[in-house]
């Protein structure tokens, strides 16, 4: 996969019905990703409020890529989901 150069390229969203509420995505990338009231992930927006409507996605800030690829990888629930933004190819997770 290319290296992204826009912010804008790639999007991430979880799919809450496969969410464990380990955590890991949070402990990953904090300023993407919180543990609601309910014990499951959500993505945060660009203002660090929770979207707490299930499948919403938000941007991946390009500094933060790596530490989201990583929770992607590492989810034991295979829930986080990454796609170009222009044609909805995932590019880490689940179905990548």
């Amino acid at each position: 996969m290319s290296v992204p150069t826009d912010e804008n390229d790639l999007e991430v969203w979880i799919d809450q019905d496969l969410c464990t509420g380990d955590g890991i995505c949070a402990q990953y990338a904090p300023d993407v990703f919180e543990l609601d009231v309910d014990g499951l992930a959500y993505v945060k927006d660009e203002e660090d409020e929770l979207c707490a409507t299930p499948g919403a996605a938000v941007p991946v800030p390009l500094s933060l890529l790596r530490d989201v690829a990583d929770s992607a990888k590492d989810c034991p629930g295979d829930c986080i989901h990454v796609r170009r933004r222009s044609d909805r190819v995932e590019v880490y997770g689940p179905d990548a």
